[in-house]
């Protein structure tokens, strides 16, 4: 398994959709050793032939060796449909905005591991649909298992994936557009948001209506919460006047860390739990996920969720 993210993942590897094959086999192999062991992550080709279907698909070179009616499984059968929502707001940015080095963001830690369940729900013969969101819409494609689709998906997340196309001050619309997702999934969906869930305090009934509207469209739903911890959960700052700079609003402040350290935590713990509660109350899986974790932590709470499914 990848314990930690290597910020130099996607130079070493140079391709979204083979970091993706890299973190899902790296995933496979760890949980095999692991106290997981015996958890299923079978790919299976082949489905148990029904009396009364049509024989056209049936594996004949199996049923040789094995004496037992197979049917051939195609791109277009699908046990699971699955919505990948991805937050692109400007906050999603941080901490890699504007530096030099190489360093992990939340949404490229959310592309790594949207394209790492994509990859997988490929191999499961799922289907996948893409969604992301900031102030309006920016894409949307309704879920499909088809090759070309998922090269489409993975052209998506590569452009998501480029620096260069980031800008500032591209606020959350979170809530609205989480509503208006819930009515353009027409089919029963596995729902999977990566959000760092930074909504104005007034905004936050809104945004819980709207995860409510999704289950209440008999969708499921898991909202891993990307945030990087040293920063800003645990308000990790040397002792001396810094200027934070809200990356959606571009509004500036100066002060020293110290002083509000124990403010700023209280408030931000109070925040974390009245969301995590709220979606239990809701039966929405909820997931807390800093980016320096790696991506063990999403892999795993994605098959759990897919095996109480089906």
């Amino acid at each position: 398994m990848i314990e930690k993210m290597d910020p130099e993942l996607p130079q070493k590897f140079g391709n979204l959709e083979l970091l993706a094959r890299q973190v899902v086999e790296g995933f496979i192999t760890g949980l095999h050793k692991s106290p997981f062991h015996g958890f299923s992550v079978e790919f299976a080709e082949h489905r148990i032939y029904n009396p009364g279907e049509s024989t056209r698909h049936i594996d004949w070179k199996l049923f040789a060796r094995t004496e037992k009616l197979f049917i051939k499984r195609y791109e277009e059968e699908t046990n699971l449909r699955c919505q990948l929502v991805i937050d692109n707001s400007s906050s999603m940015y941080f901490p890699a905005y504007g530096q030099n080095k190489p360093l992990p963001s939340k949404i490229g830690f959310s592309v790594e591991c949207a394209a790492a369940l994509s990859y997988l729900l490929r191999k499961q013969r799922d289907a996948v649909g893409l969604s992301i969101i900031s102030q309006e819409t920016e894409l949307h494609t309704p879920a499909r298992s088809s090759s070309v689709h998922h090269k489409m998906l993975f052209s998506e997340l590569e452009k998501l994936y480029d620096p260069a196309r980031h800008s500032l001050s591209k606020k959350s619309n979170t809530a609205e557009l989480l509503h208006l997702l819930a009515e353009n999934i027409h089919k029963r969906s596995l729902v999977i948001i990566f959000s760092d869930m930074i909504e104005n305090v007034s905004t936050l009934p809104e945004l819980f209506s709207a995860l409510q509207h999704l289950k209440h469209n008999k969708h499921e739903v898991i909202l891993f919460h990307v945030y990087e911890k040293s920063k800003e959960l645990d308000f990790d700052f040397d002792s001396r006047p810094v200027k934070f700079i809200d990356m959606e609003t571009g509004r500036e402040v100066k002060m020293n860390p110290i002083e509000f350290k124990e403010q700023y935590n209280k408030s931000m713990a109070e925040r974390f739990n009245k969301i995590k509660l709220k979606c239990m109350q809701y039966h929405i899986d909820f997931v807390p996920a800093d980016i320096n974790q790696g991506h063990e932590q999403v892999m795993l709470s994605f098959l759990v969720k897919r095996s109480r499914l089906y």
